[in-house]
């Protein structure tokens, strides 16, 4: 991997634009010097982007969306296009979270979809992608894996490496407490990364950052971090809180 690893907050459907700038502002307060070494994004509902922009103007923290449709405008009611995420000042999107695969019907192919609309628009993409329970239990980890990576890479080979981010989150693992043991998530990352340099290129397997997300927390985040295919990771339950978070960043 090359470049910073990232430390990202995934914040789903908490906190108002007030709570927000609340939040960025003891985060920064605890944050001094902020670390030069690592890179820093927050995923955050849409009505709180311009707000959590604003509070975080001048550092190096990235504000993410959480979603985006894969048209640039048009008749999609409660929609909002990558374009739109931009011009709010986010610099990324998280993309194919297991959340909105199970919940929400996406689909591989529409992950791709959304994964070229925001880099059309200039945005950088956290992909999510992970095997159920049940799946990995079938011995199907890698099997599962491999056919997201299909779906949601297809048509990308020409992308600049480094252009996106793949965020490995085991279903069985987000939001249950259950956290795959440092082993597992990287025996997952080095088949993702694998798999990329075999599909892809070495160039682009070597420049992208891999994170794990599932049950990040401030006491695993140092052991998960030390593994050598795991450049980062998206953090849930525990990137609503300054306190906890801000111990992960500084793992």
């Amino acid at each position: 991997m090359s470049g910073k690893p990232l430390l990202a907050g995934n914040w789903k459907m908490f906190k108002t634009s007030g709570q927000a700038r609340e939040f960025f502002q003891e985060l920064l307060g605890r944050l001094k010097p902020f670390p030069a070494d690592r890179e820093v994004a927050f995923g955050v509902p849409f009505t709180s982007l311009e707000a959590a922009v604003q509070a975080v103007g001048g550092t190096p923290i990235i504000i993410a969306a959480q979603n985006v449709h894969w048209e640039a405008e048009g008749a999609f009611t409660g929609e909002i296009s990558a374009p739109m995420v931009a011009a709010a000042g986010a610099g990324a999107v998280i993309l194919g979270h297991s959340e909105r695969r199970q919940l929400f019907g996406e689909t591989g192919a529409g992950v791709n979809k959304k994964i070229k609309a925001v880099l059309a628009a200039g945005l950088r993409p956290i992909v999510c992608l992970g095997e159920t329970l049940e799946e990995r239990e079938a011995g199907r980890t890698f099997e599962v894996l491999a056919v997201q990576l299909d779906e949601a890479l297809a048509g990308l080979g020409g992308a600049a490496p480094g252009a996106l981010d793949l965020a490995y989150e085991p279903v069985w693992a987000i939001g249950t407490g259950r956290t795959a043991t440092p082993e597992m998530a990287q025996e997952a990352h080095a088949f993702i990364r694998k798999w990329l340099a075999e599909k892809i290129s070495p160039a682009v397997a070597g420049a992208t950052r891999l994170l794990y997300g599932g049950s990040v927390k401030p006491d695993n985040a140092s052991q998960l971090m030390a593994q050598p295919d795991i450049d980062g990771a998206l953090v849930g339950g525990a990137s609503l809180t300054v306190d906890s978070f801000a111990r992960i960043i500084q793992y």
